[in-house]
Formats: C-alpha cells, sequence, structure tokens
C-alpha cells in the first residue's frame, strides 16, 4: 500500500509530488494520459502572475504572491526557461482606470510588491506599440513567463529521481473507501494508498463526487490562442493585459521565454473538458480583441493556433480540502493556477498533516535539475564541448538550433518520452517556425532508436496518434 496517490500528473499533481519527494513516503502519481503535462498545464498563457487579481478574502488570494516567489525561486533550481519581464493592465478610459486603481488596491492587500500606477505618457514610453488610446496602467515588475509543461516535467522529474513512482496510462475509474484509504481502480489496474489527493484539473469534479458529496461544479473553458513568429520582432516588452471581466484576466498579448509573441485567450465554456479545437470564429475575435491593444499586430505571422481546457467552476475559488476521511481535493484549479502550484503544494502538505500523515524528512534530498541548451553556451566553448559530445554538433532542429545531444539526453532522464510532442516538451523541437516539419522525421528515428521501438510505433502526441501506419518489416509504411 502507498502512504499517498495523487491522482494526476499536472502542474498542482507534479508540485505536490516534487515536495512529497522529499519525505520517507512511498508516493505514486497515476496520470491518464501517456506524458506528464498534457492537459492545461501545457496549453496556457505561461505567465507567472503578480498576485494583484485574485480576491484577498480566497484560496488564490492568500496563495498567489508566495506562490510567484516560490516559482522564480524554483526556476533557478530545476534549470527552467522564465524571463521577467513584468505585467501591464491596461486603461482606455475612465471606467477603466477606477478598475486599475482597485487592481492596485487589492495587489496591496495581497502583499503584491513595487506596483505602480502609470500615465499615458508613460505606458507609451515603455511600450511603443500600444494604442494610443490607452490612458493609464498598473505596472506589475514582479511577474514574468515560464515554460510550463518545462515546469511541470522538471518537477516530476526530480520526484521520480528521488524516489516517487509515476504510472502513465493510468486513467482512474473507480475510487472505493478501505479501512484507513482507498482502492484505486484504473482501466489497467487496482492501487491501495493510504491517503488520495485529487489533482486531476478539469476531472477532479467526476473524481471527487466518487467518494464525497458535491461541492463543486467545473465548467470546462476553452480559451484559444495565436503564436507568432519571432520575425515580428518584440512587440511588447511586458505581458500585456486589458483590465480584466468576471470571464477571466481577458485576451493578452505577450512576449514568450523563446521571444515569439503570444496573443489570447478567449473564454467559452464547452460542454467536452478535452475539446481543445480551434475555430476560425473564436481565433477572429481573439484577433479583434488585441489588436484594441496593439493596433500594428501581424498575426499574418501566427506559426500555430491552439486552445486549453481551464478548469473554472461556479465555487469561484479554488477548492483544497480534505473532503472525505484520507482524501484531499487540489482541484477547481484555475488561474493563477500555475503561479501558485508551488504553494499550493507545500499548503497540500499542511493539510494532510493535520489529517494524520507523518513526516519524516530524508537526510539527503536533492531538489535540483539541470539540462545543456547548446545554443546558450558561450561561442568559445562550442567546440571543446563537441569534442567530448559529439551529438551535440549535429543540428536537428534547424530553427530553434537544438542538437542530436539534446535529444538523446532529453530521452534518457527519468520520464521517458514515447512522442514527437513528449521530445518538443523537452528538448524545444518543432518550436519554432516550421513546426517539425523539417526536423520531425529525423526526431522520430533518434526517438526509436534510443528506446528500442519500431518508428510506426512512435507517436505524435497522446495515445493513438499514430505517425507511420504499416509494416516495416516488410518495408511497406
Amino acid at each position: 500500500m502507498f502512504d499517498v496517490a495523487i491522482l494526476g500528473a499536472g502542474v498542482s499533481g507534479s508540485a505536490l509530488a516534487y515536495q512529497l519527494s522529499r519525505f520517507h513516503l512511498d508516493v505514486v502519481v497515476l496520470e491518464k494520459e501517456n506524458d506528464v503535462s498534457l492537459g492545461a498545464s501545457r496549453a496556457n498563457t505561461a505567465i507567472v502572475h503578480g498576485g494583484y487579481d485574485p480576491p484577498p478574502d480566497t484560496l488564490m488570494g492568500h496563495l498567489n504572491v508566495d506562490g510567484a516567489r516560490m516559482c522564480m525561486e524554483l526556476v533557478d533550481r530545476l534549470d527552467v526557461e522564465f524571463r521577467k519581464t513584468g505585467s501591464l493592465i491596461v486603461a482606455f478610459d475612465d471606467e477603466d482606470m477606477k478598475e486599475v486603481h482597485n487592481l492596485y488596491d487589492r495587489g496591496l492587500q495581497n502583499g503584491v510588491p513595487s506596483m505602480e500606477i502609470l500615465d499615458g505618457e508613460e505606458v507609451s514610453r515603455r511600450e511603443p506599440n500600444l494604442s494610443k488610446e490607452i490612458i493609464g496602467a498598473l505596472w506589475v515588475p514582479e511577474s514574468g513567463v515560464i515554460n510550463p509543461w518545462e515546469f511541470t516535467l522538471a518537477m516530476m522529474e526530480v520526484a521520480v529521481r528521488e524516489g516517487v513512482e509515476l504510472k502513465l496510462c493510468e486513467k482512474v475509474i473507480g475510487l472505493k473507501r478501505q479501512d484507513k484509504g482507498f482502492l484505486i481502480e484504473t482501466e489497467r489496474g487496482t492501487y491501495s494508498a493510504r491517503y488520495v489527493v485529487n489533482a486531476t484539473g478539469v476531472h477532479s469534479e467526476k473524481i471527487h463526487n466518487m467518494v464525497a458529496e458535491p461541492a463543486f461544479h467545473i465548467h470546462p473553458t476553452r480559451g484559444q490562442y495565436y503564436l507568432l513568429d519571432r520575425s515580428v520582432g518584440e512587440v511588447v516588452n511586458s505581458v500585456v493585459f486589458q483590465c480584466p471581466s468576471p470571464l477571466g484576466k481577458g485576451v493578452l498579448v505577450s512576449p514568450t521565454i523563446h521571444y515569439n509573441t503570444l496573443v489570447g485567450p478567449d473564454s467559452e465554456v464547452v460542454e467536452d473538458c478535452e475539446n481543445t479545437s480551434t475555430t476560425r470564429e473564436a481565433l477572429d475575435d481573439v484577433a479583434r480583441q488585441a489588436k484594441r491593444s496593439v493596433p500594428s499586430l501581424q498575426l499574418g505571422s501566427n506559426i500555430r493556433n491552439f486552445a486549453g481546457v481551464r478548469a473554472n467552476s461556479d465555487y469561484g475559488d479554488f477548492y483544497i480540502k480534505i473532503s472525505a476521511p484520507y482524501f484531499l481535493d487540489i482541484a477547481a484549479i484555475k488561474s493563477p493556477g500555475l503561479t501558485c502550484a508551488p504553494r499550493i503544494a507545500t499548503y497540500a502538505i499542511e493539510l494532510l498533516r493535520e489529517a494524520g500523515l507523518d513526516f519524516k524528512e530524508k537526510e539527503t534530498w536533492d531538489g535540483t535539475r539541470s539540462v545543456v541548451r547548446f545554443k546558450e553556451i558561450p561561442e568559445e566553448e562550442r567546440e571543446a564541448f563537441i569534442r567530448e559530445n559529439p551529438l551535440y554538433g549535429r543540428v536537428i532542429c534547424r530553427c530553434e538550433t537544438i542538437t542530436e545531444g539534446e535529444i538523446v539526453a532529453a530521452i534518457h532522464r527519468p520520464i521517458t518520452p514515447v512522442s514527437l510532442d513528449g521530445i518538443k516538451r523537452r528538448a524545444g523541437t518543432g518550436m519554432g517556425r516550421c513546426q517539425s516539419g523539417f526536423c520531425g522525421p529525423r526526431v522520430l528515428e533518434i526517438l526509436a532508436r534510443e528506446t528500442g521501438k519500431a518508428t510506426e510505433d512512435i507517436l505524435q502526441d497522446k495515445e493513438g496518434s499514430h505517425i507511420l501506419i504499416g509494416d516495416t518489416k516488410e518495408g511497406r509504411v
């Protein structure tokens, strides 16, 4: 029997697994997909939020500022890509300026440091591409942009290396209470655990209702995005929000860690919580709203559209509670869930301790991780590095300058990828202009070679997304 079973390997589940790996506990993570970070944790605005937006009397408000601080500490420990860009919340009229002042006051209550209210002239000086109709803004310097799937993977990789068991393709279909614990039924087998943590995102209501009275209802909310090519230049230097509405923080224009420009999202409640399709109508609406902030936005330089589904709920806050004996919900996690994830994990440990789980720290625990990014190696050092590691001398992804050495290293880290997108999330291949058009076939060959799999068994992304179909033994594909 495991001490703790975490259901879900998104950013919340991974952050908790990372923190629990510090202790002498038998921990298992059950994830329904074939990799970590395949839900909202990979398809979002990729922002570490400063904490000005959540109401102070909510868990979101209590956890945001600490969460942002912890994120900025963890990106160094885990060697995760992050840029501290700051955020602007812009105002177009007097009503918006009232909201800017409200957000400033709310931020003060939440403990957000170093905020400023700027006039239109100062906004224009800092961000010359913004609309001249903007009359002011709230400036929040303690915020930035992050690689969300790398952050999630990094925490889980450390957790696995430090003794946590990760079981992929294990969709939970039943929970049965036992004496001091649960029997967990998945589509592939059964597991026993003293404590169960529900960190299943848009599926958290369904899991909660297996063991407790209904307490919240998830409204799966899809948001669609544009990702612009770097050729458009640095459109904005900071994350640019419009004033928020009841539906969310609204359409933003933001730099990314790779110096692209991200535009979106809209907000649409959908029946199917797995529906991450994009639509022309919604993308046109995103474009219209974004051009209000940046009239010169070149959406024709778009290299990818995508959508994510967030776990909005009628509860109006994160639902993090011991909802039944030995059962902890980390549910209804919407924005700023990515930012709050490290603090959610420590809060969850507080609740588990109060519920009777015994925590004994390991004498030795390594919470760090490092990766090689060849393009970041100083040019004068590259020749010697390649002599020692020849695979780093072969560029596979031309758009992003990703080498074979980086791909092989990613394959042999603690969580082995099974798909091209799994390599993309770990090494960055296919993130550029051609979106894997050039490097995809070579990445497939490397992944098959290093894992000992047949090429037709390599996937594009989730289970069933086969790239090659046929009998390669007979030479037919």
